[in-house]
């Protein structure tokens, strides 16, 4: 049997990815951060649907669309090796990479900095929000809510549950852009937002 670690997924918890994100990723892919796919760029040169990418996606490995929040996995060594691959061939095809072995190299990293980030129980929802400081630098924070009955056995969630958070981070610099995760868990289970 392979040896486990962590790794995050795409998750939705209500349809509005697909209406926010050009495209979006569908739920279960490999995800990462993705805040490479903005270097060099212009945050407001970007269309509206780029600007929420920007600001609050994770890149899923397979569709290269972006999701609002991920959800902390138990993922094989061959399925972290799978997600690795598959970002290197994305950067050799895309973000011209010199060769394939750089272009590992840059998704072992980037695939590294998803463990780190998915150092939380099974379950936890992780969203971020993605802002330039004044030093023109880009800038990621990190806010993880947990199921309050989580199966610590599951790949995936069964279903959206009741959430609460448990690590609010700094506030964002700005106002306006928040993801409101609460809204979301209330909205999957029925309930007003």
């Amino acid at each position: 049997m392979s040896a486990l670690c962590k790794l995050l997924r795409t998750i939705r918890l209500d349809p509005s990815d697909g209406f926010v994100f050009d495209p979006a990723a569908s739920p279960g892919e490999w995800a990462v951060a993705g805040g490479f796919m903005f270097l060099d760029r212009d945050p407001a040169a970007l269309t509206s649907r780029q600007r929420q990418a920007f600001r609050a996606g994770f890149l899923g490995l397979t569709s290269f669309g972006w999701s609002t929040l991920a959800v902390v996995v138990e993922a094989t060594a061959d399925e972290r090796a799978g997600a690795v691959e598959s970002l290197a061939q994305y950067l050799i095809a895309h973000h011209g990479a010199p060769s394939i072995e750089v272009a590992r190299d840059a998704a072992a990293a980037e695939i590294g900095y998803v463990e780190a980030l998915a150092d939380h129980p099974v379950q936890t929802l992780v969203a971020l929000h993605r802002t330039v400081t004044g030093e023109g630098h880009i800038s990621e924070q990190f806010r993880t809510l947990s199921s309050a009955n989580a199966r610590e056995d599951a790949k995936m969630p069964c279903s959206a549950g009741a959430f609460a958070i448990v690590d609010a981070g700094d506030e964002p610099s700005e106002g306006g852009d928040e993801v409101d995760l609460s809204a979301l868990a209330q909205a999957a289970r029925g309930g007003n937002a």
